[in-house]
């Protein structure tokens, strides 16, 4: 299935100059949502990994639903004061500024393999943010999984240390 053709352009969002790739037109096409899950979870079992964390917002839609589907735990990540106990955080760089993340403190154990989950990989400064998250309390990042790569970006380049999977690119 092409999956790229799910993908719809919004040019100017959410800063001039910067061209969103939307991808609510593939959630909103089952087939094609359904199609994505399983590539992911293709590569996600070769890890055995014990618990996905997921990046805000739109990586909890796959990361939630590849955990159930593998029956392992989730662990959201989440922009600054969302989170009700005690985190941990980290700050990154996106293409169109600076940001934060927390997770709890307590939401992996020392030695876990997680995977990482999120819908994009752009500059791989988020992803970063979450691998250093991970690693301050103890867990082997196993793998990271992206449904869409903006390959001009060369976020890959930030994470090439770990096995990265991604499923439609754009080469600009």
């Amino acid at each position: 299935m092409d999956l790229e053709k799910f993908i719809r352009d919004i040019p100017d969002f959410p800063k001039p100059g910067i061209i969103f790739k939307d991808i609510t037109p593939l959630l909103a096409e089952p087939d094609a949502f359904i199609y994505s899950l399983k590539l992911m979870e293709n590569d996600l079992k070769k890890y055995n990994v014990h618990k996905i964390l997921a990046i805000e917002s739109r990586g909890f839609i796959f990361g939630a639903a590849l955990a159930a589907r593998n029956k392992i735990g989730f662990v959201p990540v989440r922009k600054p004061g969302k989170l009700p106990f005690t985190t941990i955080r980290e700050s990154y760089e996106l293409e169109y500024g600076k940001n934060i993340l927390e997770m709890h403190h307590d939401a992996i154990k020392p030695g876990e393999k997680i995977a990482i989950v999120d819908d994009l990989l752009a500059t791989g400064g988020t992803a970063l943010a979450v691998i250093k998250m991970a690693k301050k309390l103890g867990a082997e990042v196993s793998c990271l999984i992206f449904l869409v790569e903006l390959d001009f970006l060369k976020g890959r380049e930030k994470i090439s240390s770990y096995p990265v999977h991604t499923y439609i690119h754009f080469k600009e």
